[in-house]
């Protein structure tokens, strides 16, 4: 379920609240393959299946950049902000990969407000943003990633 934030003054409001979850969403080898022609990362880990079987992981993996790329999708079904003239993606402050993500498994996104500055026109909104796969022990990806929303 989306939670819905109005506005500038409401995401001063919401500082420290947990916004919730996205739906659950699984990673294929098709994801990974496309990624990997996007960006020109073909490491075997992650597109040569039969090769990944005998490697650490068991299988191919996605690539942490990828994880990672997920976040405006998921965080879309997490969060919204209404009353507000445009957002824009920032950047990060901080990310890791804890956990790498088996093709195949399911990972959804939860986030956190962690701070919210007064910029020119607007704010800037720092989300720690937490990666989990489905039935794992730890986290795929923890990163603080960072928006502006103008008035």
């Amino acid at each position: 379920m989306t939670t819905t934030i109005d506005g500038i003054d409401g995401l001063k409001k919401v500082v420290g609240d947990h916004l919730g979850y996205s739906e659950w969403h699984e990673v294929t080898q098709e994801q990974v393959n496309r990624f990997a022609e996007a960006t020109g990362d073909h490491q075997w880990i992650h597109v040569d299946v039969e090769r990944a079987k005998a490697g650490p992981f068991g299988g191919p993996i996605a690539h942490g950049y990828l994880t990672l790329s997920l976040t405006p999708a998921l965080l879309d079904e997490v969060l919204h902000v209404s009353g507000v003239a445009m957002g824009i993606n920032y950047g990060l402050n901080k990310l890791r990969f804890p956990s790498p993500v088996p093709v195949g498994s399911k990972v959804r996104a939860g986030a956190t407000v962690a701070e919210v500055e007064d910029v020119a026109g607007g704010v800037q909104v720092a989300l720690a943003v937490t990666f989990e796969i489905e039935g794992g022990a730890k986290p795929a990806c923890v990163a603080e990633v960072l928006f502006r929303y103008y008035s």
